[in-house]
């Protein structure tokens, strides 16, 4: 039977190579167990109220900061919450984003993309 041909890691921002998803460095690394989004605070009343935030909010705050207009899609928490129940449901933390703009600023808050992690 062949080998697999190498490609790079699954996980994110890991450029070793392997033949199988992960590298052994990440395959051997204990999954980090995240809740479930209903569990976080994504329920039907959250979808309500970001639906009422984006009705009032409808561009993308920061596409606004660099001068272009373009549609909000979703609700983002400005100050990540980390399931401060306060926070999370505090609107001046509340910012409307395009999915590019919340996906960019996800990624630099989360690590993600090769990003490195923020300090505690």
């Amino acid at each position: 039977m062949a080998n697999k041909p190498l490609h790079p890691c699954a996980y994110i921002g890991c450029q070793a190579l392997t033949r199988e998803k992960y590298c052994k460095r990440h395959q051997e690394r204990p999954k980090e167990l995240r809740a479930s989004a209903y569990r976080r605070g994504y329920t039907s009343r959250w979808s309500k109220e970001s639906r009422a935030f984006l009705a009032l909010h409808p561009w993308c705050a920061e596409c606004a900061r660099h001068g272009k207009t373009v549609p909000a899609e979703l609700v983002d928490h400005i100050r990540p919450h980390k399931g401060d129940i306060g926070l999370f449901w505090n609107r001046s933390n509340w910012q409307a984003l395009c999915w590019s703009c919340h996906s960019s600023k996800t990624a630099r808050e989360d690590g993600g993309f090769g990003n490195p992690l923020p300090h505690p």
